[in-house]
């Protein structure tokens, strides 16, 4: 598929079968946050996965979650590592620890404002998210989650990325309070203060 020049999907084809899938970025954003769910056992994130994406469910489950997930990376092939070893990827975004950035850069670079758009299909949604500029503060905050500390040779310079990758670091859970804790932090840092007091 090609978003240039297909047609994007909003049916799947199962077993010669049409059935409709919710292909609202919100679904697929429901769906990542799902499948992070640490409470819920793989059966009921199949389960409720289902749920969310097809208004009639398919007789082929398997399948039907083979489309899924060929959905939700916009009809792409799923890319294998090539690197040996235990390398982990980094999760440089999290759709519910940044909700607000990724609200305020879509609003701000393409007037798109996330909470009045009745639709939006999801692969629009990823091509534009792929696409942020570099001075909106979400790009910047997954620059200081990916940065290679190990890459840095200058002391100060290395001293701030690890302050700002502690900082914007993406925690496993989150409460409200640690929520409030980190807003007031960011605050201090973009007027400039001294963050040691709220530390």
């Amino acid at each position: 598929m090609n978003i240039l020049i297909d047609i994007l999907p909003t049916i799947v084809n199962i077993e010669g079968e049409n059935y409709e899938i919710n292909s609202d970025f919100r679904t697929s954003i429901l769906f990542e946050l799902l499948m992070q769910e640490r409470e819920l056992s793989e059966e009921d994130k199949i389960i409720k996965a289902l749920e969310l994406y097809y208004p009639i469910m398919p007789k082929d489950i398997n399948e039907a979650i083979d489309k899924i997930l060929w959905f939700y990376r916009c009809g792409r092939e799923e890319i294998q590592s090539k690197s040996k070893g235990k390398s982990k990827s980094i999760q440089i975004y999290s759709y519910e620890f940044d909700d607000d950035y990724i609200y305020s850069a879509f609003l701000d670079q393409y007037g798109v404002d996330l909470q009045d758009i009745e639709y939006l299909h999801w692969w629009k949604f990823k091509a534009m998210f792929k696409s942020l500029k570099e001075n909106n503060e979400i790009v910047k905050i997954m620059g200081y989650r990916n940065i290679d500390l190990g890459k840095i040779k200058d002391k100060e310079e290395k001293a701030y990325y690890k302050r700002m990758k502690e900082i914007y670091k993406i925690p496993s859970i989150i409460s409200k309070d640690e929520k409030e804790k980190l807003d007031e932090i960011e605050e201090i840092l973009l007027n400039g203060g001294d963050i040691s007091k709220v530390l």
